[in-house]
């Protein structure tokens, strides 16, 4: 499998702050889903900012779909990259949410009439398209979001970043954020990296990546990572709420054979305990 994203022996640190990166490599594989977690502090956004080139490397490389993340070539970069932030509204730049989609591809110049049958197709996409005549700031905390992965969207970048993009959502809203981006991922077979705190969203990954300190702590598929609960919580993580469901029920002598299931796996268990009583 391609590695479109290689961090290889990275050194990082902010003026008069120790180092937060030593010597730190991490692989991206094309097409998947990488989860990066860890606790606030523990250097997840940085590590988004430095592959989009937002700030600079002390020592080491990172290459972007074989492009060194450097100056020459960091208009391509971020050409491939897409980055949904926390708060959206420190992207809005439009109007309206039609103007705001819109932006990006005007700085690429992108002929009028083209542009309009993109913003179109991006804003229907994200399901936002009844909305485009409305203030940005108006829209509840998900519209707000989808508004921003519209502007994504739009520019078909080959790589999304969720930099802890749900974390200000309902439950509801986060899971409808996850879904949505899970889809535009497989129709366009994008890679996602997603930066959380949030366990439950960091399940839902192909491949998960423990950050702690600045140093990677464990990186492998999330049955194997969420199995092991006392490893989570020895570096202040809590258990996905569906480990902690088997451990409740484990104290009530219901062995799940697992520490743990992903939801789909989780209530085609429950169904069976269920139906063999």
């Amino acid at each position: 499998m391609k590695d479109i994203i290689q961090i290889k022996n990275i050194t990082f640190n902010y003026p008069d702050q120790p180092l937060l990166f030593d010597q730190l490599s991490i692989d991206v594989h094309e097409g998947e889903w990488t989860a990066l977690i860890g606790q606030n502090g523990s250097g997840k956004s940085t590590l988004a900012r430095l592959i989009d080139g937002l700030i600079v490397l002390k020592s080491g490389q990172i290459v972007v779909d074989g492009l060194i993340v450097n100056d020459d070539n960091i208009f391509d970069i971020r050409n491939k990259i897409g980055i949904v932030f926390q708060n959206p509204e420190d992207q809005f730049v439009g109007a309206t949410v039609e103007d705001d989609v819109a932006f990006g591809l005007e700085n690429r110049q992108m002929p009028r009439e083209e542009m309009h049958k993109v913003v179109e197709s991006s804003l229907k996409e994200v399901g936002m398209w009844e909305f485009r005549d409305r203030i940005p700031a108006n829209l509840s905390g998900g519209q707000k979001q989808r508004v921003a992965i519209a502007g994504i969207v739009a520019l078909s970048p080959k790589i999304i970043i969720l930099d802890e993009a749900t974390s200000m959502l309902d439950p509801r809203g986060r899971q409808e954020i996850l879904d949505l981006v899970t889809k535009i991922k497989q129709e366009n077979n994008l890679t996602v990296i997603s930066i959380t705190h949030d366990i439950d969203e960091a399940a839902t990954a192909d491949r998960v990546i423990v950050v702690n300190k600045g140093t990677i702590v464990e990186e492998d598929k999330p049955d194997n990572i969420f199995g092991d609960i006392r490893k989570l919580e020895s570096i202040g993580l809590s258990a996905p709420f569906t480990s902690q469901l088997i451990m409740a029920l484990e104290k009530r002598g219901i062995d799940s054979s697992s520490q743990y299931l992903n939801d789909k796996r989780l209530i085609a268990w429950i169904k069976q305990l269920v139906s063999n009583k």
